[in-house]
């Protein structure tokens, strides 16, 4: 309970008003991707609902949306010449969407764009999906470690919960803390009442019992001695910081590279400058690259990265920098 107890305060803040109000339905989970499962099967038995992602997404979501025999649409996300949100284009897609659908965002540090809303961003896409009668479902798998500040990357879900949302959230403590092969997260469902939240309870447990019966220990108490020990907690902070700042840092020093060297730029309104680099966040970033030009950087150069375009960032350090904008400018020339 300690460990749930410690989710609930990172993700939501101590001082939540659901949280206080005991209101949320909380289980331990293997990891975000066991959360979502448990959140789609829960919604699969209980209110089987439209589910709306993201395009593009994380590539399991739909195959995981699938598997749970939810019905899934697509909504506007990312505008590839600009390289940004579109905007315009989500909040016309949710207006569209059927009401009392359920939407699948994500936190921050979007997957696989790197591309996040704005705090402005985020309060349009509230209200739209307030109007428009739509649950938000929350997947947080990089809290802390998209912008090194904790609270920042909470900042949509807190704000929705402002709102008078109800809610999924998928946690995961996989990057933030280093415990991929753990598999520790939580599943949290935001919920109306502290008599609903019961509820909920009683029928989320037996999904969890009659998928994997009971979730490792071992992380789970790492995590409960990192975020309930003051001590702990203050130096995982700093150490995660410093990791988010390191990919921050890679970030700005790979456009510097590529713009000395006069790279092309990935389409017609954007010859020469590579912003979108610094201006995305997270692990991952949507390079641009087309498949031909990622083909000969991967096969040429040995330099691996999906077809996509979507490379990660923490893969690139001080050594492999200059050979990577270098290479990249390459498989541009040559793929013309």
């Amino acid at each position: 309970q300690s460990f749930i107890n410690g989710t609930q305060n990172l993700i939501f803040g101590a001082n939540s008003a659901p949280l206080k109000e005991g209101r949320i339905a909380s289980v331990q989970s293997i990891s975000g991707t066991g959360a979502l499962r448990i959140g789609f099967e829960f919604i699969k038995a209980h209110f089987p609902r439209t589910m709306y992602i993201s395009n593009p997404t994380w590539l399991n979501h739909p195959t995981m949306v699938e598997r749970a025999g939810l019905k899934s649409v697509e909504y506007v996300y990312y505008n590839p010449q600009t390289k940004a949100v579109d905007i315009k284009g989500m909040i016309s897609s949710l207006e569209k969407a059927e009401p009392g659908s359920v939407v699948l965002l994500h936190a921050c540090a979007h997957n696989p764009t790197g591309v996040d809303p704005t705090q402005e961003d985020w309060k349009q896409i509230c209200e739209v999906m307030k109007k428009n009668s739509l649950f938000p479902f929350f997947d947080s798998a990089y809290q802390g470690f998209a912008s090194g500040d904790l609270d920042k990357d909470a900042w949509a879900i807190r704000y929705f919960i402002d709102q008078g949302f109800q809610m999924f959230v998928a946690q995961s403590f996989a990057k933030n803390m280093g415990l991929y092969g753990e598999r520790i997260g939580a599943f949290h469902i935001v919920c109306a009442s502290k008599d609903t939240k019961e509820k909920v309870l009683s029928q989320i447990k037996p999904i969890v019992r009659q998928n994997y019966s009971n979730p490792p220990l071992h992380g789970a108490r790492i995590a409960d001695r990192i975020l309930n020990n003051p001590a702990n907690f203050e130096a995982w902070k700093k150490e995660l910081k410093d990791v988010a700042n390191r990919i921050i840092e890679m970030r700005t020093v790979l456009r510097k590279r590529l713009e000395s060297l006069k790279t092309p730029g990935t389409n017609r309104n954007n010859l020469g400058t590579w912003s979108h680099i610094t201006s995305q966040i997270g692990m991952f970033s949507y390079t641009g690259l087309n498949e031909k030009q990622c083909d000969i950087l991967v096969k040429k150069y040995h330099v691996y990265l999906l077809r996509s375009g979507r490379i990660s960032m923490a893969g690139i350090n001080s050594k492999n920098v200059g050979y990577l904008a270098e290479s990249i400018k390459a498989c541009i020339e040559e793929a013309k």
